[in-house]
Protein backbone atom coordinates (compact mmCIF):
# COMPACT_ATOMS: atom_id res chain seq x y z
CA UNK A 1 0.00 0.00 0.00
CA UNK A 2 1.79 3.36 -0.98
CA UNK A 3 2.25 5.42 2.04
CA UNK A 4 0.81 8.95 2.95
CA UNK A 5 3.44 11.74 2.07
CA UNK A 6 1.34 15.27 2.58
CA UNK A 7 3.37 18.27 0.52
CA UNK A 8 3.04 22.18 1.10
CA UNK A 9 -0.08 23.78 -0.42
CA UNK A 10 2.57 25.93 -1.55
CA UNK A 11 4.97 23.22 -3.74
CA UNK A 12 1.03 22.10 -5.21
CA UNK A 13 0.80 26.03 -6.50
CA UNK A 14 4.45 25.89 -7.92
CA UNK A 15 4.07 22.83 -10.17
CA UNK A 16 0.97 23.95 -12.16
CA UNK A 17 2.50 27.20 -12.35
CA UNK A 18 5.75 26.14 -13.60
CA UNK A 19 5.41 22.94 -14.35
CA UNK A 20 8.30 21.71 -12.21
CA UNK A 21 9.13 21.87 -8.61
CA UNK A 22 11.88 20.16 -6.20
CA UNK A 23 10.79 18.53 -3.33
CA UNK A 24 13.10 17.42 -0.52
CA UNK A 25 13.33 14.18 1.08
CA UNK A 26 11.28 11.92 -0.97
CA UNK A 27 13.12 8.68 0.05
CA UNK A 28 13.75 7.56 3.00
CA UNK A 29 17.16 5.86 3.46
CA UNK A 30 15.83 2.08 3.10
CA UNK A 31 14.19 3.38 -0.05
CA UNK A 32 17.09 5.18 -1.29
CA UNK A 33 19.06 1.88 -0.28
CA UNK A 34 16.37 -0.40 -2.71
CA UNK A 35 16.41 1.89 -5.22
CA UNK A 36 20.20 1.98 -5.78
CA UNK A 37 19.71 -1.84 -5.56
CA UNK A 38 17.72 -1.60 -7.96
CA UNK A 39 19.66 0.50 -10.66
CA UNK A 40 22.39 -1.86 -10.23
CA UNK A 41 20.30 -4.68 -11.13
CA UNK A 42 18.77 -2.84 -13.99
CA UNK A 43 21.89 -1.57 -15.09
CA UNK A 44 23.44 -5.46 -15.09
CA UNK A 45 20.14 -6.71 -16.92
CA UNK A 46 19.12 -4.71 -19.42
CA UNK A 47 16.02 -4.89 -21.23
CA UNK A 48 15.32 -5.09 -25.30
CA UNK A 49 14.59 -1.10 -25.00
CA UNK A 50 17.62 -0.53 -23.45
CA UNK A 51 20.13 1.90 -25.27
CA UNK A 52 23.61 3.84 -25.08
CA UNK A 53 22.31 7.61 -25.79
CA UNK A 54 26.24 8.74 -26.36
CA UNK A 55 28.53 8.81 -28.88
CA UNK A 56 31.13 5.98 -29.17
CA UNK A 57 33.74 8.60 -28.49
CA UNK A 58 32.39 9.84 -25.89
CA UNK A 59 34.72 9.16 -22.46
CA UNK A 60 31.63 8.61 -20.46
CA UNK A 61 28.60 7.20 -21.20
CA UNK A 62 24.90 7.74 -21.08
CA UNK A 63 22.48 4.57 -20.97
CA UNK A 64 19.01 4.84 -20.57
CA UNK A 65 16.67 1.51 -20.22
CA UNK A 66 12.46 1.77 -19.87
CA UNK A 67 9.28 0.01 -18.38
CA UNK A 68 11.52 -2.69 -16.56
CA UNK A 69 9.83 -2.44 -13.17
CA UNK A 70 7.80 -5.53 -13.73
CA UNK A 71 10.85 -7.44 -13.23
CA UNK A 72 12.45 -5.35 -10.98
CA UNK A 73 10.79 -6.12 -7.30
CA UNK A 74 13.03 -3.04 -6.17
CA UNK A 75 11.32 -0.51 -8.61
CA UNK A 76 8.05 -2.05 -7.96
CA UNK A 77 7.78 -0.79 -4.01
CA UNK A 78 9.42 2.46 -5.11
CA UNK A 79 6.67 2.83 -7.59
CA UNK A 80 3.79 1.46 -6.30
CA UNK A 81 4.34 1.27 -2.30
CA UNK A 82 6.28 4.40 -1.57
CA UNK A 83 5.05 8.19 -1.51
CA UNK A 84 5.29 8.73 -5.00
CA UNK A 85 1.79 7.59 -5.90
CA UNK A 86 0.01 10.02 -3.41
CA UNK A 87 2.51 13.13 -4.06
CA UNK A 88 1.77 12.09 -7.80
CA UNK A 89 -2.22 12.27 -7.01
CA UNK A 90 -1.49 16.02 -4.74
CA UNK A 91 0.67 17.70 -7.77
CA UNK A 92 -1.68 16.16 -10.38
CA UNK A 93 -4.69 17.27 -8.64
CA UNK A 94 -6.35 14.14 -9.68
CA UNK A 95 -8.80 11.64 -7.76
CA UNK A 96 -6.95 8.53 -9.36
CA UNK A 97 -2.96 7.71 -10.20
CA UNK A 98 -2.20 5.22 -12.94
CA UNK A 99 2.05 4.17 -13.13
CA UNK A 100 2.93 4.72 -16.31
CA UNK A 101 5.93 3.42 -17.24
CA UNK A 102 9.82 3.60 -15.43
CA UNK A 103 12.80 5.04 -16.76
CA UNK A 104 16.84 4.46 -15.96
CA UNK A 105 18.77 7.37 -16.82
CA UNK A 106 22.49 6.43 -16.11
CA UNK A 107 25.34 9.24 -16.84
CA UNK A 108 28.83 7.78 -16.15
CA UNK A 109 31.63 9.68 -15.18
CA UNK A 110 32.79 11.86 -17.81
CA UNK A 111 29.92 11.72 -19.67
CA UNK A 112 30.13 14.96 -22.61
CA UNK A 113 26.78 14.27 -24.04
CA UNK A 114 24.06 16.78 -22.94
CA UNK A 115 20.57 15.90 -23.07
CA UNK A 116 19.02 18.46 -25.83
CA UNK A 117 16.07 20.87 -25.08
CA UNK A 118 13.02 18.27 -25.33
CA UNK A 119 9.18 17.79 -23.83
CA UNK A 120 8.59 14.34 -23.31
CA UNK A 121 4.54 14.23 -24.12
CA UNK A 122 5.39 14.63 -27.66
CA UNK A 123 7.08 11.21 -27.68
CA UNK A 124 4.25 9.61 -25.61
CA UNK A 125 1.02 7.42 -26.82
CA UNK A 126 -0.95 9.60 -24.17
CA UNK A 127 -2.96 12.70 -24.21
CA UNK A 128 -4.14 14.81 -21.72
CA UNK A 129 -2.74 17.23 -18.39
CA UNK A 130 -2.46 15.82 -15.50
CA UNK A 131 0.94 13.55 -15.46
CA UNK A 132 3.78 14.05 -13.62
CA UNK A 133 6.81 12.70 -13.85
CA UNK A 134 9.75 12.28 -10.97
CA UNK A 135 13.31 12.61 -11.73
CA UNK A 136 15.15 11.10 -8.55
CA UNK A 137 18.93 10.87 -8.50
CA UNK A 138 20.70 8.10 -5.71
CA UNK A 139 24.14 10.37 -6.21
CA UNK A 140 24.73 13.52 -5.55
CA UNK A 141 23.54 15.96 -8.44
CA UNK A 142 25.42 19.51 -9.00
CA UNK A 143 23.99 22.48 -10.60
CA UNK A 144 26.69 21.90 -13.28
CA UNK A 145 25.02 18.65 -13.84
CA UNK A 146 21.26 18.98 -12.82
CA UNK A 147 17.95 19.17 -15.06
CA UNK A 148 17.04 22.31 -16.07
CA UNK A 149 13.27 23.37 -16.68
CA UNK A 150 11.92 26.50 -18.87
CA UNK A 151 9.23 27.72 -15.97
CA UNK A 152 5.92 27.93 -17.32
CA UNK A 153 6.50 25.61 -20.82
CA UNK A 154 3.65 22.99 -20.11
CA UNK A 155 0.98 25.27 -20.63
CA UNK A 156 0.28 24.48 -24.17
CA UNK A 157 2.57 24.42 -27.23
CA UNK A 158 3.94 20.94 -28.28
CA UNK A 159 7.54 21.44 -29.67
CA UNK A 160 9.22 18.99 -32.34
CA UNK A 161 10.33 16.04 -30.89
CA UNK A 162 13.96 14.87 -32.45
CA UNK A 163 16.42 12.07 -32.05
CA UNK A 164 18.99 13.52 -29.48
CA UNK A 165 21.84 12.61 -31.23
CA UNK A 166 20.82 13.82 -34.98
CA UNK A 167 18.22 15.75 -34.23
CA UNK A 168 15.96 13.83 -36.48
CA UNK A 169 12.28 13.87 -36.81
CA UNK A 170 10.95 10.37 -36.46
CA UNK A 171 7.85 11.18 -34.98
CA UNK A 172 5.50 13.89 -35.65
CA UNK A 173 5.99 14.60 -39.85
CA UNK A 174 8.47 17.72 -39.80
CA UNK A 175 6.85 20.83 -39.83
CA UNK A 176 3.58 19.96 -37.91
CA UNK A 177 4.98 20.85 -34.51
CA UNK A 178 6.94 24.40 -33.57
CA UNK A 179 10.48 24.49 -33.30
CA UNK A 180 12.15 24.69 -30.46
CA UNK A 181 12.64 28.58 -29.34
CA UNK A 182 15.92 30.04 -28.79
CA UNK A 183 15.94 29.44 -24.99
CA UNK A 184 19.77 29.43 -23.92
CA UNK A 185 20.19 32.47 -25.91
CA UNK A 186 17.19 34.28 -24.77
CA UNK A 187 17.56 33.96 -20.93
CA UNK A 188 15.64 36.82 -19.63
CA UNK A 189 12.70 35.13 -22.06
CA UNK A 190 12.55 32.08 -20.96
CA UNK A 191 13.71 31.32 -17.37
CA UNK A 192 15.32 28.83 -16.70
CA UNK A 193 14.29 26.65 -13.06
CA UNK A 194 17.09 23.91 -11.88
CA UNK A 195 18.22 22.88 -8.55
CA UNK A 196 21.49 20.83 -6.78
CA UNK A 197 19.96 17.64 -5.34
CA UNK A 198 21.29 15.03 -2.81
CA UNK A 199 20.45 11.38 -2.52
CA UNK A 200 16.40 11.32 -1.25
CA UNK A 201 15.37 14.57 -2.94
CA UNK A 202 13.52 14.39 -6.18
CA UNK A 203 12.26 16.98 -8.96
CA UNK A 204 8.69 16.63 -10.51
CA UNK A 205 7.76 18.04 -13.99
CA UNK A 206 4.76 17.91 -16.12
CA UNK A 207 5.41 15.62 -19.55
CA UNK A 208 5.20 19.41 -21.35
CA UNK A 209 8.04 20.76 -19.54
CA UNK A 210 10.91 22.10 -21.64
CA UNK A 211 13.85 20.38 -20.22
CA UNK A 212 17.72 19.73 -20.49
CA UNK A 213 20.59 18.55 -18.60
CA UNK A 214 24.37 18.99 -19.35
CA UNK A 215 27.00 16.03 -19.13
CA UNK A 216 28.78 14.55 -15.72
CA UNK A 217 31.96 15.83 -14.10
CA UNK A 218 34.87 13.65 -14.38
CA UNK A 219 34.43 12.07 -10.80
CA UNK A 220 30.60 12.69 -10.63
CA UNK A 221 28.49 9.80 -11.37
CA UNK A 222 24.76 10.42 -12.26
CA UNK A 223 22.13 7.23 -11.57
CA UNK A 224 18.80 8.58 -11.93
CA UNK A 225 15.31 6.59 -11.68
CA UNK A 226 12.40 8.40 -13.43
CA UNK A 227 9.08 7.00 -12.01
CA UNK A 228 5.88 8.91 -14.68
CA UNK A 229 2.24 8.52 -13.48
CA UNK A 230 -1.12 9.67 -15.31
CA UNK A 231 -4.51 11.11 -13.80
CA UNK A 232 -7.84 11.36 -14.56
CA UNK A 233 -8.08 12.74 -17.71
CA UNK A 234 -5.26 10.77 -19.27
CA UNK A 235 -6.19 8.80 -22.88
CA UNK A 236 -4.76 6.83 -25.29
CA UNK A 237 -3.35 8.69 -27.92
CA UNK A 238 -1.88 5.85 -30.75
CA UNK A 239 0.34 7.04 -32.97
CA UNK A 240 1.22 5.80 -36.46
CA UNK A 241 4.75 5.44 -35.38
CA UNK A 242 7.09 3.71 -32.74
CA UNK A 243 6.98 5.88 -29.32
CA UNK A 244 9.33 5.98 -27.37
CA UNK A 245 8.90 4.23 -25.25
CA UNK A 246 6.69 1.60 -26.99
CA UNK A 247 3.64 -0.08 -25.95
CA UNK A 248 3.57 -2.79 -28.76
CA UNK A 249 -0.30 -4.05 -29.32
CA UNK A 250 -1.88 -1.03 -27.01
CA UNK A 251 -3.88 0.07 -29.54
CA UNK A 252 -5.93 -3.44 -30.51
CA UNK A 253 -6.75 -3.37 -27.01
CA UNK A 254 -7.01 -0.17 -26.07
CA UNK A 255 -9.48 2.44 -28.25
CA UNK A 256 -7.87 5.91 -29.18
CA UNK A 257 -9.66 8.39 -26.60
CA UNK A 258 -10.00 5.48 -23.74
CA UNK A 259 -8.70 6.12 -20.11
CA UNK A 260 -5.67 4.41 -19.76
CA UNK A 261 -7.17 1.18 -17.91
CA UNK A 262 -5.23 -1.46 -18.93
CA UNK A 263 -2.81 -3.89 -17.18
CA UNK A 264 0.28 -2.62 -18.25
CA UNK A 265 -0.88 0.80 -16.40
CA UNK A 266 -2.00 0.01 -12.94
CA UNK A 267 -3.95 2.10 -10.58
CA UNK A 268 -1.77 2.89 -7.72
CA UNK A 269 -4.05 6.05 -5.91
CA UNK A 270 -6.08 5.62 -4.35
CA UNK A 271 -4.58 2.52 -2.59
CA UNK A 272 -6.51 -0.86 -2.79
Amino acid sequence: MPRQHPIAADAVQAYARDGAVVLRGVLNAEELRKLEAGIEHNLAHLSPLALVASEPDDPGRFVEDFCTWQNNPAYQQILCDGALPHIAAQLMQSRTVRLYHDHLLVKEAGTRQPTPWHQDQPYYNVGGAQNVSFWIPVDPVPLASTLRFVAGSHTGTWYMPRTFRDQQARWFPDGTLAELPPINAEPDRYKQLAWALEPGDCVAFHMLSLHASSGTGPGSRRRVFSARYLGDDAVHAPRPWRTSPPFPGLEERLPEGAPMDAPSFPLVWPAA
